[in-house]
């Protein structure tokens, strides 16, 4: 299939890219003047064009002859800082025009909208007390970023509903590549007390020296947290082109199980050597997990990378080991 990737140089689009050039497909991505890092894509032999999601004019000629979109470019938090009319510009004005381009284009078979769990209202007093399942938890977004993907969402299903255009959204969690689990920010003590002030004595007693932090709540439990490896992410993204069953409906997906801190802390102390604390925080709780039967269901998705692998994978990559994964 002809395939058109917004936000090809992302961590997500470069790996997709990769694995669609490897299974045979023709990919076009759009490329963003202010993340123009296509160094990592010259080995792939892409169409590489660019232009702005914010420009109709650059969205119709990079749709055209298209059979399938992933519209994956957004502003992001990890990308800023965007101001709140970026947010608009960028992630509702341009998925309109990724959706007004796509629509126009006669043999397009699927378009695919990348949207994030962000929507959900999952931080909350106590945890969440069940899985959460895409179809049954309300999108109940916070702060521009989350407003502007649910925005994009609204889009989707009105597309749907008015045009009959084959659109499904994917619900990507945290997405990480490379040695990304090494540093993450809600283990590591030096960048999780800045979010968790209650927690920066921890700092003080460890000397000022680095730790892991294996957080409890208030009753005592550890956190809960699902995020996914960026080959799950592709993987669940393969698993979409081109089926009808994925055409109008939406899918959260994730690592084959949440990370659990008092199974994913001592595993990755151990591997890298860096001591942790075992600790109660007051804050409201990190505790939650999905629900990925739909996506198993209707897509055939079965993710692999579980926390372990990642930590393993990672310090692969650091001794320079060939993971299969493109950077960041």
């Amino acid at each position: 299939m002809r395939v058109l990737i917004t936000g090809i140089t992302g961590r997500i689009g470069a790996n997709l890219a990769a694995a669609l050039v490897s299974g045979g497909h023709a990919v076009r991505g759009l490329v963003w003047g202010r993340d123009a890092r296509t160094e990592k894509l010259a080995h792939l032999g892409l169409d590489l064009v660019q232009g702005s999601l914010t420009d109709p004019a650059d969205t119709r000629r990079a749709a055209e002859g298209m059979e399938a979109v992933f519209h994956l470019g957004a502003a992001f938090q990890g990308g800023g800082p965007f101001t709140t009319d970026e947010y608009f510009e960028i992630n509702v004005r341009g998925a309109f025009n990724m959706l007004e381009a796509a629509r126009a284009q006669p043999g397009l078979r699927h378009f695919v909208f990348s949207s994030t769990d962000a929507v959900y209202n999952k931080y909350v007093p106590g945890g969440m007390p069940a899985p959460i399942r895409e179809d049954e938890m309300p999108r109940l977004p916070k702060g521009w970023y989350s407003l502007s993907k649910s925005s994009g969402e609204e889009l989707c299903n009105g597309y749907i509903r008015s045009f009959g255009l084959p659109v499904t959204i994917l619900r990507f969690p945290t997405v990480l590549a490379t040695d990304e689990i090494l540093t993450y920010r809600q283990i590591v003590l030096s960048k999780l007390m800045r979010a968790q002030p209650d927690l920066a004595p921890l700092w003080e007693q460890s000397g000022g020296e680095e730790r892991l932090v294996l957080v409890r709540d208030q009753y005592g439990r550890p956190y809960k947290k699902h995020i996914a490896d960026v080959r799950d992410i592709v993987h669940g993204c393969v698993c979409v082109l081109n089926n009808q069953r994925a055409a109008g409906q939406t899918f959260q997906l994730g690592a084959p199980s949440a990370f659990v801190w008092d199974q994913a802390v001592p595993y990755l102390s151990e591997c890298t050597g860096i001591p942790y604390i075992d600790a109660r925080s007051t804050a409201i709780p990190t505790f939650y997990e999905y629900d990925l039967s739909k996506a198993r269901d209707l897509l055939g998705f079965r993710p692999q990378i579980d926390f372990n692998r990642m930590v393993n994978d990672a310090i692969a990559h650091r001794r320079g080991e060939d993971t299969g994964v493109l950077a960041p």
